[in-house]
């Protein structure tokens, strides 16, 4: 019989800088003022166990290697342009989030920060040594560092003004303002050696960590095999074959035993496959809609892009989009049930607001659409006001099947709930980009970082092609509590602010404030994984189902 396993998404306190809408797709602290010595852990109780996982039971002998159905390889292998900030077994962090969602040291013995917050010392452990046998020592963090700052991607360090090595074993960081989340981006940014480090890096990558790549076969497979040099325990998976393959491929592969491990999806996972076990793993990974907030005024972005729309510019309708809306049946019948219900950027986590939860409630929807003038005069089962139609196209990424299947189950209860018409349009990348400032769009982020609730509603990112706010929703308010959660000295002192940015009992980023995004369902991470095959503890996956799988593969054994 099938079996159903679940990582339980526990609440807690830690987790990698922030991972992305995009087509595909991956910081808070304990530290008071002037802590001293190691890294501390997060506050809340760990994640759930995964069946036959994180057991104590010694290694299967002679099984050594494993093939992963996986989903792409990456365009390059440089931390310094972005790779790893989901977690990579490739590269060593000065700190690390574990299987307990807790924040660890990893190269770094212990570090501080000073009590204005503008100052962090790290203290790196001896003895360390890259894949090729270099020594790594503070030259090297800071050259990672300070190479990431000036390439500007997705590890965001615009609030570090330097990296500097004080001597082979401590390194300074100087920043430009107080920054509460930065310890979680100091935890995805692998350290790369500065002596190595070339404009080919990202081909033929140099790390620290437990394993190291072998061979690249670019869109087709890449090896990864344990790093004899690594400082930690050796892993007992010594080789790892990663298979590029699309969705039915793996699935194929699975069924044909030619893969230990395969990402699946809610489409397939209902699929019973004799040998296999589909586990699933709770995630930050949400799916919602984001609404263009400002009305069409002939207005452009500085790219030329048209700003605005006079439906969803209305509050009315975009709360009547959040509140008429029932998520049990998205879940249901678009993703077969592996999913939870969504109702912001954080649901759980210790910066989340519960007020955020709302109920399915149609008649409330409805009232709010006809206080507003919306109402279907013509009988034709669509609401206008002013001659003009609640109707809009709704966006998703061409070829994301998911996101096409809860885009079709909003637009179904639209019509029937709240007598909106909505347009359901698969659409590439680049148009994206070109019309997401003017329609709405199935978009998804996944971050159990407060840093992400920044970067979506802040205003200073409104209306930037990086996807955090295309609907181009700006509030002094919600920017006053949003700068006085970054500038705290502890995370214990920012919840207060992040909280009160969702929703201060008047306004806020929620759906029941001015509702810029109508969050809709939290993923399940899914992956078929053959009998006796022992994942480890995964801790809470941001946006992507990918690398956060095997970001702890140093951990999987064989157990029978």
């Amino acid at each position: 019989m099938k079996k159903i396993v679940r990582a339980a998404a526990a609440v807690i306190t830690a987790a990698l800088l922030l991972t992305g809408c995009a087509p595909s797709g991956d910081s808070g602290t304990n530290l008071g003022k002037g802590t001293q010595g190691e890294a501390q852990p997060g506050t809340a109780s760990s994640a759930g166990t995964i069946e036959g996982s994180g057991s104590d039971g010694e290694n299967t002998p002679g099984k050594t290697e494993v093939t992963i159905g996986f989903s792409s390889d990456p365009d390059t292998w440089d931390p310094c342009e972005g790779f790893g900030y989901s977690g990579s077994p490739l590269f060593s962090t000065l700190v690390k989030v574990n299987g307990e969602n807790q924040l660890e040291n990893d190269l770094a013995t212990g570090y501080s920060m000073s009590e204005d917050g503008l100052t962090w010392t790290f203290q790196l452990r001896d003895g360390v040594t890259f894949s090729n046998g270099e020594k790594l020592d503070a030259e090297d963090v800071a050259f990672t560092f300070n190479t990431t700052k000036e390439k500007a991607t997705y590890v965001d360090l615009t609030m570090m003004e330097s990296c500097t090595a004080l001597d082979g074993s401590t390194v300074e960081f100087k920043m430009t303002r107080p920054c509460v989340t930065f310890i979680y981006t100091v935890a995805g940014a692998g350290i790369v050696p500065k002596d190595s480090y070339t404009d080919k890096f990202g081909m033929e990558p140099i790390g620290s960590g437990p394993y190291r790549l072998t061979q690249w076969d670019k869109g087709q497979q890449f090896i990864l095999e344990a790093n004899e040099s690594y400082y930690g325990e050796q892993p007992a998976i010594k080789k790892a074959v990663f298979l590029v393959q699309e969705e039915d491929a793996r699935f194929v592969a699975a069924k044909a035993g030619e893969v230990d491990i395969a990402l699946t999806s809610a489409t397939l996972a209902g699929t019973e496959i004799d040998g296999m076990r589909v586990v699933s793993v709770d995630s930050v990974d949400n799916r919602g809609i984001t609404f263009p907030v400002l009305p069409e005024e002939g207005k452009t972005t500085e790219d030329g892009y048209k700003i605005g729309n006079n439906v969803t510019s209305d509050l009315a309708v975009r709360k009547a989009m959040s509140y008429g809306i029932d998520r049990d049946r998205i879940i249901s019948e678009a993703l077969n049930g592996f999913a939870h219900p969504a109702y912001s950027e954080c649901d759980g986590l210790p910066w989340w607001n519960e007020e955020d939860v709302i109920e399915t409630d149609v008649n409330y929807a409805v009232q709010l659409l006809e206080e507003a003038g919306w109402k279907d005069s013509d009988g034709d089962g669509v609401r206008e006001k002013d001659g003009l139609k609640a109707a809009f196209n709704l966006m998703y990424f061409a070829g994301d099947s998911m996101r096409q299947a809860v885009a079709m189950s909003v637009a179904n209860q639209a019509r029937e709930n709240l007598g909106i018409a909505v347009t359901v349009e698969g659409v590439s990348a680049n148009d994206t980009v070109a019309r997401m400032f003017s329609e709405p769009m199935i978009m998804g982020w996944g971050s159990d970082s407060p840093m992400t609730s920044y970067m979506l509603f802040h205003s200073s990112n409104a209306g930037k092609i990086d996807f955090y706010n295309p609907e181009f929703f700006t509030s002094g308010t919600v920017d006053g509590y949003l700068d006085r959660a970054m500038n705290s000295k502890s995370m214990e002192e920012s919840l207060e602010w992040w909280k009160k940015a969702q929703w201060d009992g008047t306004t806020g980023t929620s759906m029941r404030g001015e509702a810029p995004w109508a969050f809709y369902v939290n993923m399940s991470h899914l992956y078929y994984v053959k009998d006796g095959l022992d994942i480890g503890r995964q801790r809470i996956h941001a946006h992507g189902a990918a690398w956060p799988l095997v970001a702890n593969l140093a951990e999987w054994t064989w157990t029978e």
